[in-house]
């Protein structure tokens, strides 16, 4: 037990007087260090680029803070929907396949595919309705989606699924789920990857 303490207090002292010499260079490599750093214009490299495209603040909390979504409602060609759907009568012949004959409706399994009014309110059409009749915004469209896909949605305020806009500083604005999947066919269809190489025998 002797032998061990000795051993002890010398390993202190060694340690003592080794970090009082490097601390007594350490202030000559700071100094180096902001001199080197000084003739360094860091406005020249923005380290956060500024998101330019419209944005709302998310009604989930991202680890106890807030963040923001990319805006759906200004992408959409056909919006308002009130524009059109009101108590006008409509006097085109074939309306509906002129306004949404584009629209490829493949959402849900093949026993119970969805309907327009599974997500459209049926008397509000400027919004998307719930199974519980909650009125949901088209920029706030990933409350919708959560209510069935709630994994994706779980991860996707993690930062597990969906991508962010600009990069990983400033602000958390990430995409809306619109922004990748179309919400009337959302499964991306499977593709060759870009670049193929023969399998080797």
């Amino acid at each position: 037990m002797q032998l061990f303490l000795t051993g002890l207090i010398l390993l202190v002292g060694i340690t003592t007087l080794f970090w009082g010499r490097a601390r007594a260079s350490e202030s000559s490599f700071l100094d180096e260090v902001k001199k080197s750093t000084a003739r360094f214009d860091n406005r020249s490299v923005p380290l956060v680029k500024e998101v330019t495209e419209d944005t709302v603040l998310s009604h989930e909390k991202y680890q106890g803070g807030s963040f923001r979504v990319l805006a759906r409602k200004k992408n959409i060609e056909r919006y308002q929907c009130s524009n059109c759907h009101n108590d006008k009568p409509v006097t085109v012949n074939r309306g509906a396949e002129l306004t949404h004959g584009d629209i490829v409706l493949n959402h849900g399994s093949a026993e119970r595919g969805l309907v327009c009014i599974d997500c459209h309110s049926p008397e509000q059409r400027d919004y998307l309705e719930d199974k519980k009749g909650r009125k949901i915004d088209f920029d706030h469209s990933y409350d919708l989606c959560g209510q069935c896909h709630f994994r994706q949605k779980r991860d996707w305020i993690g930062g597990a699924h969906g991508k962010r806009v600009v990069n990983w500083a400033g602000d958390r604005v990430v995409y809306n789920c619109t922004t990748c999947h179309d919400p009337h066919s959302p499964r991306f269809e499977k593709r060759f990857p870009a670049t193929y190489s023969v399998p080797l025998d």
